[in-house]
């Protein structure tokens, strides 16, 4: 008998922390590169930034143990474990006749700096939708509901609203009596009157092995290693004599898509030496399939080993929209995508699959999947979910942001028609940093902030700024906090001119760390170093323990030539701020540009860490081989140039814990 219940997960837990309110105006790492539309057809999807969404880097890798809410599905052959405030993430699939675990459960919850919004965490099944990158809601609360079938089954419903794209997601997942494939059921509907460009990838983590082939009916593929300029076609399986299917015999961490011919049903399996293992497939609108490895060079290992804990490997088999994450599907207008995967327990042949025959291991795979699900019935599976995919929920499980009700009741004012059906019930979620909108909707105006802290989220979307100018033209909103949301709109939007007279305006009528801020991001883009640096000081100084801010400030101030001054203002800092790895990071490097080795010295010495280093940064590495050469022309009396970084690369090898670097 299938059954949903809510539940929890004890394990060692790191603390999110506050989300960083300093608005992120960086243009997105990926951008789409291969349609070869040029950057301002709107159906290519670029993006000038991530928001409305904040940056989340206020974690630490300081774990407690914690209960987190779960949702758990459960029937005589499968427990699917779901976590409801980390993006409704599959975390746990337990095969119960065998007592075999088909996903990498990560024995932790440990953040790291690989998402849009920079947390993010490994292990499980993540749902991404809305734009290239990790999930904005990877480490979010999403909506849960309980819907029941008309025969009575229950289903899980995870959906959010994605504010980039302004559309939302509905999963649906499920596990009829003794099915031995967990179902999930993802729907996405286009609610504009224009073409949408889209993104989705189900990302699956799968305990790494040296007897663990990743199977995928494919003989070809794009490999791509951190660099469009490395994107290349490769055969599949052997690639440069290398039998890439097999991760742990790859030394560099890569990214495989797979190029599945037209008419060939999708899935990918990775199965042990006995053949065994976990099996995803789908219809054909989920066509991309990928495998991502670590590779098993130092960096690989680290980062293996800062995310999971020492020992603990995994690989990623994933499924997506689109032959490769390198660009966007676009939804027509008013379009509704859906399909249908699947994920459960393979047991083929261990010969065939491991075996030098790649069609024959292959076959060996398909022949038990067609066993599993049948193409026909799994198709008819699909279709059995029209019946339900606008049933009402039953219940509200859990709630995530209040975004989606506010733009419920936006198109309501408007007279718009909902973007969602009757299935998503997005009510009773709205809080406080959605009430100044709420407000600026019903009353017109946007109210004022007594103190100097923002109260109202970050808003871009062009009808909430139609609505805040127009306020602003009519003397209601006059506040430093509506002038402040203006100018992010403008810059948004690409208004450099009116971004700054909304600043400017912003500290006329009170002088906050946020307008001074955003101004120095506007010096900073137009070259003024000095201005920018003196603006962030100023900025710093009514919020000094700010991490963020004083890592902005310490930028400047280096690029501005003003590294002593960085230096002098840390004494001044509070404990945890000035022992904050960022800080250190900049220490360092003021402590180079200044040639005080001694204290760089000290601070590599100390063993430091950057709790939200970036995947694909080398900025320690660098740091490494520019100290130890500065170090040989000190002791020397030689010259720093490029001949001496390069002795230093030889004779000063980068230390296990400072080396990140995901290629060898």
């Amino acid at each position: 008998m299938s059954t949903l219940r809510l539940d929890t997960w004890r394990m060692p837990v790191a603390p999110l922390g506050p989300e960083n309110p300093l608005p992120s105006f960086e243009p997105p790492q990926y951008q789409p590169v291969l349609s070869g539309r040029p950057e301002g057809d709107p159906e290519a999807g670029y993006l000038p930034d991530y928001l409305p969404y904040t940056m989340q880097d206020g974690y630490t890798r300081q774990r407690q143990m914690a209960d987190v809410k779960v949702a758990v599905l459960e029937n005589e052959v499968l427990r699917a474990t779901f976590l409801l405030e980390y993006g409704g993430r599959l975390w746990s699939l337990l095969h119960k006749p065998t007592g075999r675990e088909l996903l990498y459960v990560n024995p932790i919850l440990q953040f790291a700096n690989l998402a849009m919004r920079n947390a993010w965490f490994s292990g499980g099944v993540e749902w991404n939708m809305g734009v290239i990158a990790h999930t904005p809601f990877t480490a979010a609360p999403v909506f849960a509901a309980r819907v029941e079938t008309p025969d009575g089954m229950p289903v899980l419903r995870l959906y959010e609203w994605e504010r980039i794209r302004q559309a939302a997601y509905q999963i649906d997942a499920y596990l009829p009596d003794n099915s031995e494939l967990l179902y999930v059921r993802v729907r996405l509907v286009n609610p504009h009157d224009h073409p949408l460009p889209m993104y989705w990838w189900s990302n699956i983590a799968v305990p790494e092995r040296d007897d663990v082939r990743v199977l995928v009916p494919a003989t070809s593929a794009y490999r791509y290693a951190l660099s469009v300029a490395d994107l290349q076609t490769v055969p599949v399986p052997v690639v440069d004599g290398e039998d890439i299917t097999y991760t742990t015999r790859s030394l560099r961490a890569a990214d495989y898509f797979f190029l599945i011919p037209e008419g060939q049903r999708p899935w990918i399996a990775a199965l042990d030496g006995e053949g065994r293992g976990l099996v995803q497939v789908s219809t054909g609108r989920l066509r991309g399939r990928k495998l991502f490895l670590w590779g098993t060079a130092q960096g690989g290992k680290r980062w293996q080993e800062w995310l999971s804990g020492p020992d603990h490997a995994y690989l990623e088999i994933q499924a997506g929209l689109m032959p490769t994450q390198l660009d966007y599907a676009t939804m027509p207008p008013k379009a509704e995508w859906s399909w249908l995967e699947a994920n459960g327990l393979m047991q083929a042949a261990p010969e065939p699959v491991h075996g030098p025959d790649w069609d024959a291991a292959r076959a060996a795979v398909e022949t038990q999947l067609d066993r599993m699900a049948p193409q026909t019935a799994f198709e008819a599976e699909y279709a059995r979910g029209e019946a339900w995919k606008d049933l009402p929920p039953l219940e509200i499980l859990h709630r995530g942001s209040g975004w989606g009700e506010l733009e419920a009741l936006r198109r309501e004012a408007a007279g718009e028609a909902p973007f969602a059906g009757p299935g998503l019930d997005f009510s009773g979620a709205i809080g406080e940093a959605q009430r100044p909108w709420v407000e600026l909707l019903k009353t017109g105006r946007f109210p004022d902030t007594d103190g100097d802290t923002p109260v109202a989220g970050i808003m871009v979307q062009a009808e909430w700024r139609h609505l805040l100018e127009a306020a602003a033209a009519r003397g209601d909103a006059d506040g430093w906090e509506a002038w402040l949301h203006l100018g992010i709109m403008r810059l948004h939007d690409g208004d450099r001119e009116g971004a700054r007279q909304a600043w400017q305006t912003s500290l006329a009528r009170r002088r906050t760390p946020w307008a001074l801020r955003n101004l120095a991001v506007l010096a900073r883009q137009n070259g003024q170093l000095e201005e920018a640096a003196t603006l962030l000081l100023e900025a710093h100084a009514m919020r000094p323990d700010l991490v963020p801010l004083i890592v902005e400030t310490g930028r400047a101030l280096i690029d501005a030539k003003r590294a002593q001054s960085f230096l002098d203002l840390l004494d001044a800092l509070s404990t945890s701020a000035r022992n904050h790895g960022r800080v250190h990071l900049l220490e360092a490097e003021a402590g180079l540009s200044v040639r005080d080795l001694e204290r760089v010295r000290r601070l590599f010495d100390t063993g430091f860490e950057i709790v939200d280093y970036r995947e694909g940064d080398e900025i320690l590495t660098e740091l490494w081989y520019r100290y130890h050469a500065a170090q040989l022309a000190q002791a020397e009396g030689l010259p720093l140039d490029d001949r001496l970084l390069e002795r230093a690369r030889r004779e000063h090898p980068l230390p296990a814990i400072y080396d990140f670097r995901m290629k060898p």
